[in-house]
């Protein structure tokens, strides 16, 4: 799946891009709103994300003129200014879905899959699997050998994260990014501590640290168990 990303702060732009190709998504970056404009008329991408504030053409701007030349390719506007009269003016000029800043990127990828599932086109993944963990994505339940665990939405967020990267420790960092957002706050010990309450929910009672589903690294991070 190809996604254009039209977005002018580069920090932001580079983590998106980085997040949505571990994901196996195909991810071009323009920062520029005339630019962007230009590679969105060709229709070659399946989905847009773009940012409201943009220099050269605002996003506003930049989804009107393409629903004038009958582009239909779904939009997902990002935008700091999330007060309910921009979001409709964002929706008006024919944006499909808004999120505003910040968010988490686990949200981001979630709204992502619904508007190419709205939009007819083939979903990545939906069905995610990591020995008797079931994962599926489209209505957000997870289940251990057949049986329904009942998982807060961050919760949810943080073992899809695990179990998309499951052959590979995942860092204390990487998982506040992906789950809590690009502006949460490093020094907290929220990814500890919601490790903890998923250890609960997915480990049998007699687990210990060397058998619990998730894995802790001592100084690298966490890594789900595969069987």
């Amino acid at each position: 799946m190809r996604v254009l990303v039209i977005e002018d702060e580069a920090r932001l732009a580079g983590i998106i891009q980085r997040v949505l190709r571990a994901e196996k998504f195909d991810v071009d970056l323009t920062a520029r709103g005339d630019d962007g404009l230009e590679a969105a008329l060709t229709g070659s991408h399946d989905v847009l994300i773009v940012d409201r504030l943009l220099p050269g053409l605002d996003g506003v701007a930049l989804v009107n003129r393409l629903r004038d030349a009958g582009v239909e390719t779904p939009v997902l506007m990002l935008t700091a200014l999330s007060d309910m009269p921009r979001r409709v003016e964002g929706l008006n000029a024919g944006a499909d879905d808004y999120l505003g800043k910040p968010f988490a990127f686990e949200e981001l990828i979630a709204r992502l899959r619904a508007l190419t599932r709205r939009g007819g086109r083939p979903i990545l993944d939906q069905q995610l699997e990591s020995g008797p963990l079931r994962i599926d994505l489209a209505n957000r339940q997870v289940t251990r050998d057949g049986e329904p665990l009942d998982l807060t939405q961050k919760e949810f967020s943080l073992l899809e994260a695990l179990v998309r990267n499951r052959n590979r420790v995942m860092t204390r960092d990487e998982l506040l990014e992906r789950v809590w957002g690009y502006d949460a706050d490093p020094q907290g010990n929220v990814v500890e501590l919601y490790i903890h309450y998923l250890r609960r929910k997915l480990d049998p009672p007699e687990a210990t640290a060397s058998t619990s589903m998730i894995r802790t690294v001592r100084g690298s991070g966490y890594q789900i168990r595969s069987s």
